[in-house]
């Protein structure tokens, strides 16, 4: 473990209820002040001292990349929305009139995407277990509901449900007994994911908690162990000067120690994030420990919808020994009009910023779409026969069988998600669509994923098998 030379910091938050005391709030234009009051109210908002401090460019307001990262912006609503909202503020409105408008147009903005809560929650002794999502054979993700917050929240953010404090939309585990029983019913399972929220939030000794009762020769079958976090573009004091920085590192020698692997799948979304010394210096200190650090982020308008974006952060990760990862396709969930990039964008500028890279770097995969049916990646774009089209394939899915199986959607420049695609060459279905494949996946999920529910009729044949 590197010894810890990193400057202390004490993490301060801000919100809405105190971001006027940040100092820079004088300067920012009458529109932003709005949109934080506004748009706050609807959709989560918190950023922290380091962020302000080190990331943000104040001369290059409202432009500024880490600046449309974590501070809310008018276009982030419908403008009906923005409205409705403005209007009730104005007026001085009841609380409970507020909290009514709010409630509904959040539920309108699709909060839990691609399936989670009606296909991705595997069943224990008859119960749906809470906390728990299993989308892949191999790989398990747990909420913890300790960790169901960020350093800093990003604005783009598809788990923006987690944040709000709505229990009806939170998806988080109070207690880890339930996982455990599971994962001994489940040999199948390789990978542990634990997300959130950030569960680097967390102190250390809870996540300890969590992490040694898996590291005995009971969970041989759990080979890798992952940590799903923000915090080490937002706070990477979390791992060099914070009171447990040390404990956290010690821990993940530990499950080096136990034969199985960790990976931090850091979400870095643009090369300033690691620009820092002390983003440096959590890199190191992970590292030293043995951690694996991934990078993955999508592409987003306004933050990061330029290749040199990519090219730089992918190279800095590489120089440092991180491991470019994904470049996603933000999801179909809230303040999607705002930051969604074309389909046929996205892969210009994953293509253009790969040529500009090492071959090292070339270990990114994308632009990729966690869809209903799976993890779909755009290949390329192709004429044949005089129709251009884009070539897609799956590189995680339901039924494994489906993995890296080519298949062929109508070029459209103005589609950002799979359910704008449609077949090429006149066919009426994707193979994943057609009910010989949905046959399949139910076969496939009772027995691989123990889980004898069935599946949704009608709404998962239309875009999962």
């Amino acid at each position: 473990m590197a010894k810890n030379t990193g400057k202390k910091r004490s993490y301060k938050a801000y919100t809405r209820e105190n971001i006027t005391s940040l100092p820079p709030y004088a300067q920012l234009p009458q529109e932003i002040k709005e949109a934080i009051e506004v748009v706050g109210r609807v959709l989560p908002f918190r950023t922290n001292n380091y962020v302000a401090e080190e990331l943000i460019d104040w001369t290059n307001i409202p432009d500024d990349p880490i600046f449309q990262l974590t501070f809310p912006q008018p276009g982030m609503l419908s403008p009906g929305d923005y409205q409705r909202i403005a209007r009730l503020l104005k007026n001085g409105a009841a609380k409970e009139a507020v909290d009514k408008a709010v409630a509904e147009i959040r539920y309108r903005l699709n909060p839990h995407p691609a399936g989670q809560l009606e296909l991705n929650v595997p069943e224990l002794d008859g119960q749906r277990l809470k906390g728990v999502q299993r989308k892949y054979r191999e790989t398990v993700l747990f909420f913890p509901r300790a960790g169901q917050t960020c350093h800093a929240y990003c604005t783009y953010c598809f788990r923006w449900a987690q944040f709000i404090g709505d229990d009806n939309l939170q998806f988080a585990a109070s207690r880890c007994d339930q996982l455990l029983k599971f994962l001994r019913t489940q040999p199948d399972i390789t990978d542990l994911l634990i997300t959130g929220g950030d569960p680097l939030v967390m102190r250390t000794k809870v996540i300890r908690r969590l992490v040694e009762p898996l590291l005995t020769p009971e969970f041989s079958h759990l080979q890798n162990i992952r940590f799903g976090t923000k915090a080490v573009a937002y706070w990477p004091q979390r791992f060099v000067s914070d009171p447990d920085a040390d404990d956290f590192l010690r821990l993940c020698e530990e499950i080096v120690k136990s034969g199985r692997h960790v990976t931090i799948m850091a979400h870095y979304s643009h090369p300033v994030e690691l620009s820092t010394a002390v983003a440096e210096e959590a890199v190191r200190r992970l590292r030293n420990a043995g951690c694996e650090i991934r990078v993955q982020a999508p592409i987003v308008r306004h933050v990061n919808d330029r290749a040199d974006s990519w090219a730089m952060l992918w190279s800095r990760a590489v120089r440092l020994g991180a491991i470019p990862y994904y470049m996603f396709i933000e999801r179909d969930t809230g303040p999607k009009g705002y930051f969604e990039v074309p389909l046929a964008r996205a892969y210009h500028i994953f293509r253009e910023a790969l040529s500009k890279v090492s071959g090292l770097a070339r270990t990114v995969r994308g632009p990729s779409m966690s869809a209903t049916p799976g993890k779909v990646v755009i290949d390329g774009v192709v004429e044949i026969k005089g129709e251009r089209c884009f070539v897609l394939s799956f590189l995680q899915a339901r039924l494994p069988d489906w993995v890296k199986r080519p298949f062929l959607a109508k070029y459209d420049p103005h589609a950002t998600w799979l359910t704008d695609l449609r077949p090429a060459f006149g066919e009426k279905a994707f193979f994943f669509q057609q009910k010989s494949e949905a046959a399949s996946w139910c076969h496939s999920r009772h027995d691989v994923y123990a889980d004898s529910r069935p599946l949704l009729p009608g709404k998962d044949i239309e875009y999962a098998g």
